[in-house]
């Protein structure tokens, strides 16, 4: 132990002794000595589904950002042949551009693609418009201003993952300062509540980089409607204030005097409405006058209890303990993330960083609203990286990996909302640049239905999109056991993005259906036969033939799809080992590229595995041990992922290690610069919530599998976490799984299923079938 480290220590134990035994019960806290100065690195994230606010914990000054998910520069009020970037010739080229390919003249091929299928300049009704793509946009900041006399002390800023509850205390002299902050799903709201033991005096002041269109102050309720500059969408902020002090209202701030205590109610809405082709229509003002009118009656207490009670009944679902190790909150946050890196072993930081990951989700993504983004639901710019918007290539599906696995199955809802909206835009991109039936999506995915390729060639192209975004709607369904969801919305998803993959695959000299043009994101160039387009075709045509036997229809065109899914070119292994990344034998050993995009395969299908197929497994094995335990943050957490498919948990908890480096950069690396911002959000760098979300997955994947109609007990269980429990994850079947692990051996799981059945389950080389009743806990012990 260094010397830094020892002082750290030392400190935090002093600092344990005089906030007292009660500090070590709030486990589950992230917490701060100093307010934040840094958005992306220091700010804690709160919301309520709809609305994510970040705030900073100002002493004289508060600063809460928020945004409202479906604000959204772009579109251009999504007329369709502006948005899509539709080309004439487009599908027309496909042949030209699959022989240049066959012929060996990928440049030619390039060149060709890139001037025809590029969705970002088109030609349309004689006009070459450039696409206005858009992005994600922050509504603005509430800038709350506190009086004070005297000097501070005994700060503390923290969020306590247990209750979604921010909070902010310090003391001025005899008085106590205190603010509480949280997200409210059912009434739709955010609440910040002020108090102090004296009397004390507020400004509230809303900041936006929006147009204002009206603004107004009547019954303690303020409104602010607006629009974005560059495409008219409306927006309406409104929040209501309690106070036992005195209300006034003045060249748009607003003041309470004499105030013991004070509590904002925050709402906001726009006109979006997730419907092709105009996402408009939203009634944004009445809704917000019914979200008011809903809490008239709603104190501070009631709106606490109200979401506590929401929040708990998803929280509380999975509990996760590791003993036989340090897990003291003594430390600071920031300070504990830093002593972790350097090597003092800190179980309960793992442990917070897997519920930090919930949180997000409960936070972000809930019934009705829309789905999360690259960011989730926190963006405090009008130009955000990536424009903060759905990446079909990874990102968007990764966010959504710990839906269902961490028994958060109704958040997942928006997100298999969003993918059916896009069925209809995804068609139109399947005609007309692909010439195809069904539906696709490529890289690129905004909130208008922008499903084309964009970007420079071939950067933004990317047929597999709508195939992986439909393997959540089987996922849910093989969770859930929701036949009626199968059948009336997940099928009809994956009967058309398999219908494109029948069309599109094409026939090779060896007989093979190979994708092509392809693309293996973001890596390499034009291509025929990436495997990673192969093993998303696979997939879903297996899945969707699945969905054909469960529901009994569509005999004809299950006998198509399983024809068609056996003659897809399958994975090889290459010259040194590798699984191939692409047709032809070509991988670099010595790279060390982010996407390891071929082993899609192994994670999150499942046609890889050490059991149904060793020697393609060993092959992935190989290629992940030549591309390194380095990356951007999501291609950390994807690893994790990787390691534990491979059911070894010692390298996929170094690839959470590596994951937990601290790190300040807000600037873009694309190579090695992965790791968490003090606030524990995921760098990119920049922040993307992808790597919190695939991290969370993984830490999940460690201790449950259940991919192959088995469910596979402590498959891959790290060495450093020799006695633990994990209660409440959720196997594909439905059925809810305990377990309890001493001296790195199972000694008790408890099983829960939804329906009553035959289910295999596996422990290390014992594999055994158990018959489960419906709604009826079986425990076993020891004898496994």
């Amino acid at each position: 132990m260094n010397l830094k480290t020892l002082l750290i220590l030392l400190m935090a134990s002093l600092h344990l002794t005089i906030r007292g035994s009660a500090q070590q019960a709030q486990d589950l806290q992230l917490w701060y000595q100093q307010p934040a100065e840094k958005w992306m690195t220091q700010a804690l994230p709160l919301g309520n589904g709809y609305l994510g606010a970040m705030f900073f914990g100002g002493i004289d000054k508060e600063r809460i950002q928020f945004t409202e998910g479906s604000l959204w520069a772009g579109g251009k009020g999504a007329h369709p042949e502006y948005n899509f970037g539709i080309r004439e010739n487009a599908a027309k080229v496909l042949p030209t551009i699959r022989a240049l390919l066959a012929e060996g003249k990928y440049k030619e091929a390039h060149q060709l693609a890139n001037k025809e299928l590029t969705g970002q300049i088109h030609q349309t009704k004689g006009k070459t418009p450039a696409i206005d793509f858009g992005a994600q946009q922050t509504m603005g900041d509430l800038m709350v201003t506190v009086s004070r006399k005297g000097e501070v002390a005994d700060y503390s800023r923290s969020l306590d993952l247990a209750t979604a509850t921010g909070s902010v205390r310090y003391k001025v002299g005899k008085d106590q300062y205190t603010r509480s902050y949280f997200g409210n799903y059912p009434s739709k709201v955010m609440v910040y509540h002020y108090t102090c033991t004296s009397p004390q005096t507020y400004t509230i002041a809303f900041q936006t980089p929006h147009v204002k269109d009206h603004e107004a102050f009547e019954n303690q309720v303020y409104r602010f409607g607006g629009h974005l500059q560059n495409n008219g969408q409306a927006f309406e902020t409104a929040y209501q204030i309690r106070t036992d002090g005195k209300l006034s209202f003045k060249d748009g701030s607003l003041s309470v005097a004499d105030a013991h205590y004070m509590t904002i109610a925050h709402t906001a809405a726009t006109e979006y409405r997730l419907q092709f082709p105009d996402y408009k229509g939203h009634d944004y003002q009445k809704d917000n006058q019914m979200t008011m009118a809903g809490i008239r009656n709603k104190d501070f207490k009631k709106l606490q209890k109200e979401a506590l009670t929401d929040y708990q009944s998803l929280f509380d679902r999975v509990q996760f303990s590791l003993s036989n190790g340090p897990q003291s909150n003594a430390l600071p946050t920031d300070q504990r993330l830093a002593a972790h890196y350097q090597g003092t072993v800190d179980l309960g930081l793992e442990r917070l960083y897997f519920q930090y990951g919930r949180y997000l989700m409960i936070s972000g993504s809930r019934p009705g609203a829309i789905s999360m983004n690259l960011q989730g639901k926190w963006n405090d710019s009008t130009d955000p990286p990536w424009a903060a918007d759905f990446h079909a290539n990874i990102n968007l599906q990764m966010i959504y990996w710990p839906a269902e696995i961490t028994n958060l199955s109704e958040c997942h809802i928006p997100y298999l909302d969003l993918t059916q909206s896009i069925v209809e835009p995804g068609r139109l991109t399947a005609k007309h640049f692909f010439g195809t039936k069904g539906w696709v999506v490529n890289t690129m995915l905004n909130a208008y239905g922008f499903t084309s390729p964009g970007w420079e060639f071939p950067w933004g192209f990317f047929p597999g999109g709508a195939g992986w975004m439909s393997r959540h709607l089987w996922e849910h369904y093989a969770f859930t056991k929701d036949k009626e969801f199968l059948q009336k919305k997940a099928y009809p998803i994956l009967k058309e993005a398999s219908l494109f993959w029948m069309d599109y695959l094409t026939k090779d000299a060896q007989g093979y259906l190979i994708s092509s043009p392809s693309y293996s994101p973001e890596h390499g160039g034009i291509s025929m036969g990436a495997t990673m387009d192969h093993q998303i075709a696979w997939d879903l045509l297996s899945n969707t033939y699945k969905a054909t036997q469960i529901l009994n229809t569509d005999a004809a065109f299950a006998a198509q799809i399983k024809e068609v899914k056996d003659r897809i070119q399958p994975n090889q292994i290459g010259s040194w080992g590798q699984l191939q990344e692409w047709k032809e034998d070509k991988d670099d050993s010595t790279s060390r590229h982010r996407h390891v995009s071929h082993l899609y395969g192994l994670y999150p299908g499942y046609q890889i595995s050490p059991n149904s197929s060793p020697d393609l497994a060993q092959a992935a094995k190989v290629t992940l041990n030549a591309r390194g335990d380095e990356g951007t943050g999501w291609s950390l957490a994807w690893k994790i992922n990787f390691w534990s498919r491979l059911l070894d948990g010692d390298r996929a908890y170094q690839l959470f290690h590596n994951l937990l480096k601290p790190v300040d950069q807000a600037g873009v690396n694309m190579s090695n610069g992965g790791g968490s911002y003090a606030n524990l959000l995921c760098a990119h760098p920049p922040f993307q919530l992808d790597g919190n979300m695939g991290a969370t997955a993984g830490i999940a994947e460690m201790l449950l599998q259940s991919h192959n109609e088995v469910i596979h007990l402590l498959p891959a269980l790290p060495s450093a976490w020799p006695d633990g429990e994990m209660k409440g994850l959720k196997a594909r079947g439905n059925v809810t799984v305990d377990q309890k692990w001493e001296d790195g051996q199972l000694v008790q799981v408890r099983l829960v299923a939804q329906e009553t059945g035959t289910y295999t389950i596996q422990y290390k080389a014992l594999v055994k079938e158990i018959r489960l009743t419906k709604n009826k806990a079986i425990t076993l012990g020891k004898e496994l």
